[in-house]
């Protein structure tokens, strides 16, 4: 039996039991039956689902539905990217427009629909960014938290995880391979920008305010790849 044929029904097996994240899978000797193979290509297709995070295999007490997180995903994309990057192309910029693409698309339809309780800790996110900017302390981790919330008031899970998932990657990669410089001031009064359009229900400002943001960073990531150059 084909590897990649063994992976899909052990895939095919947890979707049908509905089993969820953490629930244990049956035996080696029990999917060896189950699936009509071998020992050895059992284990090789629960290694390979492994990677995937679909499966967890926890060594003398079983093999588990995995948390399915985006890790590989998230690894993938780094990795993309890097490499991407040292043949010479302008990946780090790509990876941007991927996050400024799916940003722009969904930030209208926040306008005027976040509920209060949002709105306050988004409000208190962006203060925090201006005493971090004013105390000269990085904020990077700030600006995830805002950008984290902002979209949690779509109310789609796999929509939080995916965006997650751009943000690791692409920050990663920004780290790892240049040292951009940012006015604070500019970071804090775009996302002051952001939050009152969204506020202000106006989804073409809201919509033009993560264009600006995004500019801002993509000017700045260009500038550097010229200087590099």
């Amino acid at each position: 039996m084909a590897a990649r044929d063994l992976q899909e029904r052990i895939k095919k097996l947890i979707v049908d039991q509905r089993l969820p994240s953490g629930a244990p899978l049956p035996t080696e000797p029990e999917l060896m039956r189950l699936l009509g193979a071998s020992r050895n290509s059992v284990r090789e297709a629960l290694k390979a689902l492994q990677a995937m995070g679909i499966v967890e295999i926890r060594h003398g007490f079983g093999t588990y539905v995995g948390s399915m997180s985006f890790a590989p995903m998230i690894e993938g994309l780094a990795f993309r990217t890097v490499a991407g990057h040292y043949r010479g192309e302008d990946s780090l910029l790509q990876l941007l427009e991927l996050r400024e693409a799916v940003e722009t698309g969904l930030v209208s339809r926040l306008a005027g629909r976040l509920p209060e309780t949002d709105l306050v800790e988004l409000e208190a996110l962006v203060q925090r960014m201006e005493r971090e900017a004013a105390e000269g302390a990085g904020l990077a981790e700030t600006d995830r938290a805002f950008h984290a919330t902002l979209y949690r008031g779509l109310d789609n899970v796999l929509l939080g995880e995916v965006l997650e998932a751009f943000w690791d990657a692409f920050h990663r990669v920004q780290q790892d391979l240049v040292d951009v410089p940012q006015d604070p001031r500019v970071t804090c009064r775009q996302h002051r920008e952001i939050l009152d359009a969204v506020r202000s229900g106006d989804s073409l400002r809201a919509e033009r305010a993560i264009r600006d943001h995004f500019a801002n960073v993509r000017t700045r990531l260009s500038r550097m790849a010229v200087s590099h150059r």
